[in-house]
């Protein structure tokens, strides 16, 4: 018994002089303030597709949705959101294992100070702008073609064919941002619906814009749609689909499309992917009257 008193005796004393006596308690730690890398991947089929996530844009939506201001606040609310919406900028990397497709290319730095990682992200992921086969633009808008170019104008994917509706790669807006890729005969406007690449085929969704495409992705009886721009802010246009926006360039004809693309997709549970909803922005639809119930991937592990 004076043997077990002395070895307590021992291990109090030493527990006392001991460091870890006097360590600072761990919620004491400076916090980290930072995300994970903005890149999640899924297996479609036989190809792997990686989201990458190229920052967010804080949106009024109130001011943007063509609907009273309050409509909208309220719809929010219902999802515990309120104005300005963060609002997820996403692209997508299809790996189809003989080309890589960025579809997408995010602002490149050029609009807001939140926006503009992608290409951190695409290193965070294990690639290199010059592995980048084939890229296909869903529209002509900054934040999805922006990251095509430096701010000096050159080209960041060097060894890529950049596709896109002939209407938008026609417009004035995107001609200094095609210029190096024009310059070097890797620019294919895309005229009418059909294959890109095997396993990848576009689909025109014209009305966000006037050569507003989609891209529909399929390996082995699994099926994804890259939908660009159809829709903006979930927590109002899932319920309410016929709330449109003012980035539209025709209002009523985005709307039809966004809702012949969603029945596609809902019919047999195909996943969407859009550059605006929540990284990593990619779910499946299921009709909930009038609207859209949507439900976002489930967390996997990659085997």
């Amino acid at each position: 018994m004076n043997k077990t008193l002395l070895s307590a005796s021992a291990l109090a004393l030493a527990l006392a002089f001991s460091p870890l006596a006097t360590a600072p308690a761990l919620a004491a730690a400076p916090m980290a303030k930072t995300q994970a890398p903005g890149f999640y991947r899924i297996m479609l089929g036989g190809f792997e597709v990686t989201a990458l996530n190229d920052g967010f844009f804080d949106l009024p939506v109130d001011k943007l949705l063509k609907q009273p201001a309050e409509k909208t606040d309220a719809a929010l609310a219902k999802y515990f959101q309120k104005v300005p919406v963060e609002t997820s900028v996403n692209a997508f990397l299809i790996n189809t294992g003989s080309k890589l497709v960025l579809v997408d290319t995010g602002t490149g730095g050029k609009a807001a100070a939140s926006a503009g990682v992608l290409l951190a992200n695409l290193a965070a992921a294990g690639y290199k702008p010059e592995q980048i086969d084939e890229i296909c633009i869903t529209h002509n808008h900054g934040d999805h073609l922006g990251g095509l170019t430096t701010k000096d104008g050159t080209a960041v994917f060097p060894n890529a064919t950049v596709h896109l509706g002939k209407a938008d790669a026609d417009a004035d807006s995107a001609k200094a941002t095609l210029a190096p890729y024009v310059a070097a005969k890797k620019v294919a406007p895309i005229e009418a619906d059909g294959e890109v690449v095997p396993g990848i085929r576009s689909w025109a969704t014209h009305g966000h814009t006037a050569g507003h495409t989609s891209y529909v992705v399929e390996s082995q009886g699994q099926k994804l749609i890259i939908t660009g721009d159809l829709i903006h802010v979930a927590a109002v246009q899932m319920d309410d689909p016929s709330v449109t926006i003012s980035f539209d360039a025709d209002s009523s004809a985005a709307a039809a499309q966004r809702d012949k693309v969603f029945k596609a997709a809902a019919a047999d549970g195909t996943i969407i992917a859009a550059a605006h909803l929540q990284f990593p922005g990619m779910g499946r639809l299921r009709a909930n009257g009038s609207g859209w119930t949507y439900v976002p991937v489930n967390y996997t592990r990659m085997r």
